[in-house]
Parts: structure tokens; sequence; C-alpha cells
């Protein structure tokens, strides 16, 4: 379907988009951020002396909640004939334990791997989209906190390194017990001397920097990603760029990070079983 005008719309469309971007333009020059934008709020526990993140734990727990409500709708849903809801849960769940399946040289591995490394998957993209999605956000201030209503997206849990991090020691770990009930302690522990024990310092630091890597590339996407967003909004006020900015880094990038920390799970796991 092509679309035609007239001479008098194309000048009225000329004129429009030019005072448009023209005011656009304005405004980044003479935008003023809010107090506390970008910083995040940190409390006290009095009792055991640690700094939290109040957000990543409120959103987290969001997060599993829907899950689980999920779960069991998609449970009671299932049908001979499936929904969209349902086809569109199959798929998803297929396209992962096929690429499990793929990977995993272990058979009677192949299943436990797919729920774990499925619930990682799920969690996080979940998490990752909630940065392209408007919402409740909380900014510390000089007097105490700013609650600002859809001027900021929700906080996702990713954008906070421990959560990552958290999530990344837990790969770590998962691989070190698969690998383990795969092939014995012993079998296990003489791969951290292979191929000689002069190799044992270097074979540590190369395991060590797995969660480290595996944890900063996926923060460095959505934490620096979500920074990156709000100054570029802030700046392209009353302009469709907020729009698409805020819907790259939440729904596209958010999506590929989440895959790429899978990819990266099922890959160690691997490398621990060969």
């Amino acid at each position: 379907m092509k679309l035609h005008f007239s001479k008098a719309e194309k000048i009225f469309l000329m004129v429009f988009l030019s005072f448009y971007f023209a005011f656009a333009i304005w405004n980044a020059g003479t935008v003023e951020f809010p107090e506390g934008v970008g910083l995040v709020w940190q409390a006290n526990l009095p009792v055991l002396g640690i700094v939290i993140n109040p957000l990543t734990v409120i959103m987290t727990v969001a997060i599993v909640f829907a899950l689980i409500s999920i779960g069991i709708k998609f449970k009671k849903s299932l049908s001979f004939i499936p929904s969209r809801f349902q086809s569109a849960i199959e798929l998803l769940l297929s396209f992962l334990y096929n690429l499990v399946e793929d990977t995993i040289p272990v058979e009677e591995l192949v299943r436990p791997v797919f729920y774990f490394v499925s619930t990682l998957f799920l969690f996080i993209i979940f998490s990752n989209i909630l940065g392209g999605i408007p919402g409740i956000s909380v900014s510390p201030t000089g007097g105490g906190l700013s609650i600002n209503f859809f001027n900021d997206t929700w906080y996702p849990p990713t954008a906070d390194l421990n959560t990552n991090l958290t999530y990344a020691l837990v790969v770590f770990v998962a691989s070190y017990v698969f690998a383990i009930k795969h092939k014995g302690l012993k079998a296990w522990a003489k791969g951290l001397i292979s191929p000689n024990p002069f190799m044992l310092p270097m074979n540590i630091l190369g395991e060590i920097s797995r969660p480290i890597s595996h944890s900063f590339r996926l923060f460095g996407n959505i934490g620096g990603g979500s920074l990156i967003a709000l100054m570029l909004s802030y700046l392209t006020k009353y302009t469709l760029v907020p729009i698409v900015v805020w819907g790259f880094f939440g729904f596209f990038i958010g999506a590929v990070q989440a895959y790429v920390f899978t990819i990266l799970a099922v890959a160690y796991i691997n490398a621990q079983l060969e």
C-alpha cells in the first residue's frame, strides 16, 4: 500500500518536522537531569551490617512470583489443542532443550542441565525486559529518596552486579557438580593439573576468570545500557527517540544478553564434562 501526499501536505509535513526537530535539538541543549538520576538506592541492614539495593530484592521477588504464576497457568492450560500461550511457551522451551541436547555430551545430564539453564534464562530475560518498560523508579537524593512514576523504566535486577555475579557463581558451582557426578571427584581433580602439574596455577586462574567475565558481560550490557538509554531519553525528550532507545535496549539487547548468558552457561558445563 503506497501513501500519496499532495503538494500542500508535503509542505506541511516538512514544516512540521523542521519545527519538531528544531525543538528537540533546543531541548537537548537545555535539559536538566533530575537529582539522583543514575544513582543506586542502598540500604544498610543494621543486624548484619550488609549494604543492599532494596530495588534488586523487590524486583527479584516480583519476577520469581511472576514466573511461578506463569508456570501454574501453563500447567493448568495444557491441552492437546494448544492455545497461543501454550504454543509460545512450548516453542521457547523446545528451543532451549535442543540447545542443551546438542551441546551436552552426556545423555543422562541433558534434562538436569536443561532445567537449570532454562530457569536462569527465564529469570534473566524477564529481568532484562523490565529495562524497556516504563514504571516506578527510586533514586537517592540529598534529602532522602525520590520516587519517579514513568520517568524511567522498572529496575532490572540484572543491572545490579551482585545479581549477575551470584548467578555466574551458581553456574560455576553447578558445572563442577555435574562434572564430578559424571567423572568422579578424582578424575575431575586431575583436570586441574592437565597437561602437567606446572599448569595448576594457570588452570585455577582460568577457572576463576569464568564467573568474573560471565557476570561483567551481562552487567555491562544491562547496567551500562540502562544509563545510556536514560541519558539519550532525556536529551531527546518530545521525540520518538526514547521509545526506540528503551525498546532496543530493553527488548532486543535484553533478549540477546539472556541468550548469551545461557549459551555461556551451557558451554562452561560442557567444558567440565569433556
